[in-house]
């Protein structure tokens, strides 16, 4: 005996219909989520101005260091360049380099803690280079630590560059002390 063939309807099947809404709603949270306003993102971009800004007042650490020590050139160089460009992957803007006129100003103003060229106080600046450099460590260490608190608080592509630049900030901890060759 020959079963029957199934009754199949003409429509879609439930399985169907409940995929098809799953997806759909899927879609519309990816693109509600897209949306660059409201309250989230608003606080992405005060996470990312802060990182920005983080980055830029290290350069000038750096900056006032190399002036008050310029045998650490060779040493510091490579590292301020790498905060310059966190701070331009933050949508800073630049800051002077140590060998510019200006930063000359702000060096020399660095040793008393006087304002620079900007009017904003420069940081001081320890007297013996070990001193220094343990003073640049806990900078970058700091600045790690804020960019880690951060993560929970912006979404995906900004917390992945958080991290990057939260890693790299540890790394130069840990060159600017324990590395020292």
């Amino acid at each position: 005996m020959p079963f029957p063939p199934p009754s199949r309807s003409l429509g879609p099947r439930r399985r169907t219909l409940l995929a098809t809404a799953a997806g759909a709603a899927l879609l519309a949270g990816c693109s509600a989520d897209g949306d660059r306003s409201g309250p989230a993102s608003a606080a992405a971009e005060r996470v990312r101005r802060q990182a920005a800004q983080d980055s830029r007042d290290l350069a000038r650490r750096y900056d006032a260091v190399l002036a008050a020590h310029p045998a650490l050139a060779g040493r510091l160089r490579p590292l301020r360049a790498e905060v310059e460009r966190h701070a331009a992957a933050f949508g800073g803007e630049a800051t002077p380099e140590a060998s510019s006129p200006s930063a000359a100003v702000t060096a020399a103003a660095a040793t008393h803690g006087s304002p620079g060229p900007s009017g904003s106080p420069s940081p001081a600046v320890p007297a013996g280079e070990k001193d220094a450099l343990t003073a640049l460590a806990a900078a970058e260490r700091s600045r790690a630590d804020r960019l880690t608190a951060a993560l929970a608080q912006v979404p995906g592509e900004l917390a992945r560059l958080l991290a990057s630049v939260a890693a790299a900030g540890a790394a130069h901890a840990y060159l600017l002390t324990e590395g020292r060759g």
